[in-house]
C-alpha cells in the first residue's frame, strides 16, 4: 500500500527532526572542560555564573583567582588588581569550587613580587589547586620572582597559565624560550593578545592586539608550540577566538598540528552563555567547525585539559 505523499513528507520530516535533536543532545552530553573562568567576573553574580556554564554545556570548570589587591608596579599601582576584571581571589574560588565540587575546581594565584606570594600559592596548592593561574602582572617573565613560581609549580607538578600582553603583562615574550628550556618539567599555558597575535610570522607590530587577515605559518607562538613539549595554548577569550577565526584555512592546519597541546577555555564575563555576546560559546562552535576530525575536537574540548590538569 502506498503512503500518501503528505503523510510521507511529514513522517520523513519528523524522522529527520528527531535525528537532528538526537545529534544535538549527543553533542551537548559530551564532556567539556573549561580551564579559564572567574568568580565575580565584572561583577557577575554566582548564580549567573552557574547558569552560564550550564548553558554552554560545560561539565568541569576551573576557576582562576586574582592575587590580593596591592599597590605595586606589577599591578600598575593597583589598576590590574582583580586581574583588571573584578575577579575574586583564592578563598572565594576555593569556597565556590568546594560548594560545587562536581562541576568546578580551582587554581591558585598571587601577585608574584610580594613576599607572601610563594606561601599563598603553596597554601592553595596543598588544598587541591590544579594549576597556578592566571599570572597577569607587569613583571619580566624571567625575573627571580617569576622563577620562584615556576620552581613551585615544578615541585607540585602543576601547570602555570600566563597572560601575555605587550607592554602590560609578562614582559619578554621573545625570551620565554629560555624559561621553557630551564624548566622542562613545568607545563606552561600561553594566553591573551600577544600570545595569539604571534601565531603569525608577519606579526611585526606588537601593539596590535587583535590582528586580522591571513596568517603566515611560523610565528613565535607557533614555534613555541612546535619546539617545546611543555608549551600549551589556552584558546580562551576574544584573543583566542580571533586567532581561530581570522584565517580559517590556517586554523584547520594549526589545530591539526597542535592537537595535543591546545585546550579550551572561555574567559567570558557575559551572563547568557550563548549567542553573540558569549565568546566562550563562539569558541566552542569554532572548534567544532574547524577541527578536521571528531578526535581532534574531543582533544581540544576535553581530553587535553583532563590530562594536563590531571582531572
Amino acid at each position: 500500500m502506498k503512503t500518501p505523499r503528505r503523510e510521507f513528507v511529514t513522517t520523513s520530516s519528523l524522522a529527520l527532526f528527531g535525528f537532528a535533536i538526537a545529534g544535538d543532545v549527543c553533542a551537548q552530553s559530551e564532556p567539556i572542560i573549561d580551564i579559564h573562568q572567574h568568580v565575580d567576573y565584572s561583577g557577575r553574580p554566582d548564580p549567573v555564573l552557574l547558569r552560564h556554564q550550564q548553558t554552554m554545556g560545560i561539565t568541569k570548570t576551573i576557576l582562576l583567582p586574582a592575587g590580593r589587591p596591592v599597590i605595586t608596579a606589577s599591578t600598575h599601582q593597583g589598576k590590574s588588581n582583580g586581574l583588571d576584571a573584578q575577579a575574586a581571589g583564592n578563598e572565594a574560588c576555593y569556597q565556590f569550587a568546594s560548594t560545587h565540587s562536581k562541576k568546578f575546581t580551582f587554581a591558585a594565584n598571587e601577585v608574584p613580587d610580594i613576599p607572601e606570594a610563594i606561601g599563598e600559592i603553596g597554601r592553595y596548592l596543598k588544598r587541591g589547586a590544579v594549576l597556578i593561574a592566571e599570572q597577569k602582572f607587569g613583571v619580566e617573565c624571567d625575573s627571580p620572582e617569576m622563577q620562584r613560581i615556576y620552581a613551585l609549580a615544578e615541585e607540585h607538578r602543576v601547570p602555570v597559565l600566563m597572560h601575555w600582553q605587550f607592554k602590560m603583562y609578562n614582559h619578554g615574550f621573545e625570551r620565554f624560550y629560555k624559561i621553557l628550556e630551564k624548566y622542562p618539567k613545568v607545563n606552561f599555558l600561553g594566553h591573551a593578545q600577544t600570545w595569539w597575535g604571534n601565531i603569525d610570522k608577519n606579526h611585526a607590530d606588537q601593539s596590535v592586539m587583535y590582528p586580522k587577515g591571513p596568517v603566515t605559518r611560523g610565528g613565535l607562538t607557533d614555534r613555541y608550540l612546535t619546539d617545546y613539549p611543555n608549551m600549551f595554548g589556552d584558546l580562551s577569550a576574544g584573543s583566542g577566538n580571533n586567532a581561530l577565526t581570522r584565517d580559517e584555512d590556517f586554523t584547520r592546519d594549526f589545530l591539526e598540528r597542535h592537537q595535543t597541546t591546545l585546550v579550551y577555555g572561555s574567559d567570558c564575563s557575559d551572563h547568557e552563555g550563548s549567542g553573540p555576546k558569549c565568546i566562550g560559546a563562539q569558541t566552542i562552535a569554532a572548534i567544532r567547525r574547524l577541527s578536521s576530525s571528531k578526535t581532534i575536537e574531543r582533544k581540544l574540548l576535553y581530553e587535553n585539559a583532563r590530562k594536563l590538569m590531571r582531572l
